[in-house]
């Protein structure tokens, strides 16, 4: 299992970690905000590597008594004891039993077997979700302001289940179901797994058996993109969170000797190089190894790296370390350029010296130059925080894609949120590059991943819950879907920083969250534990297979038809047959038929259908067209009725459905796949 920021842990850690930002991204209306007081007894459990409790992000300033719904404990540990949480911060826990029956007892001298967080990533996700606001923040001087989690005043549960060797399914779920019986009311987990059948996926149990007891479960959707079904946390009743970028950078910029000028990014906070240009080369041709271009500890030629600024190819280690290298063997400077695997997205990290990392396109020019020029000469400069940069968001290309490779007629992601350079609450055992020898302390980092997009949404739901207590974890998460956007402003679908086009509903699901509109969605697609068994009979389980998720003695009736396009959810993925396909045939159409609940849960109105799509190999009937609500909680159901023509297999295409009454704006996305 492993944590969704680029930093992986299964048993030991991919260091190529996407660095990250924060909590100040969304400008909500705090008129159309639930009361301070309802969203105070909302608790968001966060399961991950723990809390630093120290930092101002769990001041308890202004906060009432805890919940009276909360049953859990401050579990006394290693540099942690009962005063460590207060009213913010008002549960933290500690499971590793799995993990020490794999590698024997947690060695103490090298982390702490107690809730503190000596890693970093449960800090920031925590106060991602639900921070305190914190005046004055920044990451030295970058991205500086107010910083406030989603959720500023609801309550922070921590359940470590993450060490230094990776995150074990047998602690994880041991966390849940604690989490469970303590009486969170959202939980947020930014980790994942590879890809099972439900059955065997413990996330997905877990979750289950969560939202059968009104918890939303908000998970990372993994680091695994652009690669096309790279998803994880895949099952219908989690929210899966993919990641966009925010309209705010952290330039950096390289000139050349040959007068150009190219743009890139840092969080580099050190002396600055001087204007004079200094010497360039590459790592490749400074190295006594084939992989030298990577910077890989012990790779460079000190006597040909002293006083240079070095050209590094990313990948192999992380983008930090390869500084580091590059630091160690004399260099004074490093452009950190992108291959084709990263194109041209852009992740910011706190380097230890002066640092440019750039996209492929100005890689390739830069490299061009060094390779060219008989005495190539550069320097680096940063460009401090800049704001309203366009377009934005655009889908990061590490967030993970679908289609769905479990259940492909369940559209996943869910939505995208913000996730790369967020700024949030950090630990104070190690400094910002978590590397061994970076011995700065800070108490706001910047760090990117699904795992930071996770926590926006679990604070958002969190937002959702104290302004509709009433609802459901799949009410909150079809309001979310719902009122996602997936376009600009000028009407042009959001863009894929993988490709530079425009990207799909594999890519972002509904789109990318809107809080604001979330509050107030006017209908919700909910689902309710019977429906999520059907949804089992329509994948053949048996009996023990269903007690296995549920805890339920449930016999699927063998004489009713199940269908898992029937499930009600807010999306609708649609595989159909190929001509070589075992029912197709050159010419021959394919007929799906999928049927939908809506509850009206705002004032009485009437919405009609609108439909949009990609392709005309598609015809879509919706049956009624219009659906009248006389009031609060009345249901209406519709039929979809798809009729497609075979398409070449692998070819996948995209409509959307929208129910409007005027006000509010239902919209629903639609994949088709041939396969």
């Amino acid at each position: 299992v492993k944590k969704q920021t680029k930093k992986t842990f299964i048993i030991q850690m991919d260091k190529s970690n996407m660095p990250a930002t924060y909590y100040d991204h969304f400008q909500c209306d705090a008129v159309l905000l639930p009361a301070s007081a309802s969203l105070s007894e909302v608790i968001v459990g966060v399961l991950d590597t723990g809390v630093w409790p120290e930092i101002k992000s769990f001041d308890d300033t202004g906060l009432g008594p805890i919940p009276s719904t909360w049953k859990g404990s401050c579990e006394v540990g290693k540099n942690f004891n009962s005063s460590s949480c207060n009213r913010k911060l008002i549960g933290a826990q500690y499971f590793s039993k799995g993990y020490e029956a794999a590698f024997g007892p947690i060695d103490e001298t090298m982390e702490s077997k107690s809730p503190r967080d000596d890693d970093g990533h449960g800090t920031h996700t925590a106060t991602t979700a639900a921070g305190s606001a914190v005046s004055g923040a920044s990451l030295f001087g970058y991205a500086s302001g107010i910083a406030r989690g989603m959720a500023t005043e609801a309550r922070v549960a921590a359940y470590k289940v993450c060490w230094l060797g990776g995150c074990f399914s047998s602690d994880i779920l041991a966390a849940m179901e604690k989490a469970v019986a303590d009486g969170v009311n959202v939980m947020s987990m930014s980790i994942g797994g590879g890809l099972s059948d439900y059955t065997r996926d413990t996330v997905a149990i877990g979750a289950f058996r969560a939202a059968a007891q009104g918890i939303l479960v908000s998970c990372s959707a993994g680091n695994g993109g652009p690669s096309p079904g790279s998803l994880s946390n895949v099952a219908p009743w989690i929210t899966t969170v993919g990641a966009g970028t925010l309209d705010r950078d952290f330039p950096a910029f390289v000139s050349l000797g040959d007068g150009k000028k190219y743009s890139g990014t840092s969080l580099y906070s050190g002396k600055p190089l001087s204007d004079s240009l200094l010497p360039l080369v590459y790592a490749g041709n400074v190295s006594n190894s084939t992989s030298g271009s990577l910077c890989m500890t012990g790779n460079l030629i000190p006597a040909q790296v002293a006083g240079k600024i070095v050209i590094c190819d990313r990948g192999g280690n992380s983008r930090v370390q390869k500084g580091l290298v590059v630091k160690d063997s004399g260099g004074l400077g490093m452009i950190l350029a992108n291959t084709e695997l990263y194109g041209e997205e852009l992740v910011a990290d706190a380097h230890l010296l002066p640092t440019a990392a750039v996209g492929l396109r100005t890689a390739n020019a830069i490299k061009n130059y060094a390779f060219v020029d008989p005495k190539p000469m550069g320097t680096i400069a940063s460009g401090g925080t800049k704001l309203g940069v366009e377009p934005s968001p655009v889908v990061a290309a590490f967030s993970s894609r679908g289609p769905n490779l479990v259940t492909p007629e369940v559209l996943k992601p869910d939505l995208i949120a913000p996730g790369v350079n967020i700024l949030a609450g950090w630990t104070g055992g190690v400094g910002p590059t978590g590397l061994s020898n970076d011995k700065r302390h800070v108490e706001f980092n910047i760090i990117s991943g699904t795992s930071m997009s996770c926590p926006h949404v679990s604070g958002l739901a969190a937002l959702i819950k104290a302004a509709h207590q009433d609802w459901s974890p799949a009410a909150i998460k079809s309001a979310l879907m719902t009122t996602a956007y997936a376009t600009y402003k000028n009407g042009e679908n959001i863009l894929d920083v993988a490709t530079g086009q425009p990207s799909t509903p594999f890519d972002y699901g509904a789109g990318h969250v809107n809080p604001v509109a979330a509050l107030d969605p006017g209908l919700v697609y909910d689902a309710t534990v019977d429906d999520y068994i059907s949804f089992f009979c329509a994948l053949n389980y048996s009996a023990s297979d269903i007690k296995q998720i549920t805890t339920k003695d449930f016999i699927c009736d063998s004489s009713k038809k199940y269908s898992l396009g029937d499930l009600n959810y807010p999306s609708f993925s649609v595989p159909l047959q190929t001509a070589s396909g075992k029912e197709g045939g050159a010419g021959v159409k394919s007929t799906v038929k999928y049927t939908r609940t809506l509850k009206n849960v705002g004032a009485p109105a009437t919405y009609k259908v609108s439909m949009t799509s990609q392709t005309t190999s598609v015809k879509m009937l919706v049956e009624p067209e219009s659906l009248s609500f006389a009031k609060e909680y009345e249901k209406k159901s519709y039929t979809v009725t798809f009729t497609a023509t075979s398409m070449p297999s692998g070819t996948n295409s995209f409509a959307h459905l929208e129910w409007s009454d005027g006000k509010h704006v239902v919209r629903s996305p639609i994949a088709f796949s041939w396969t």
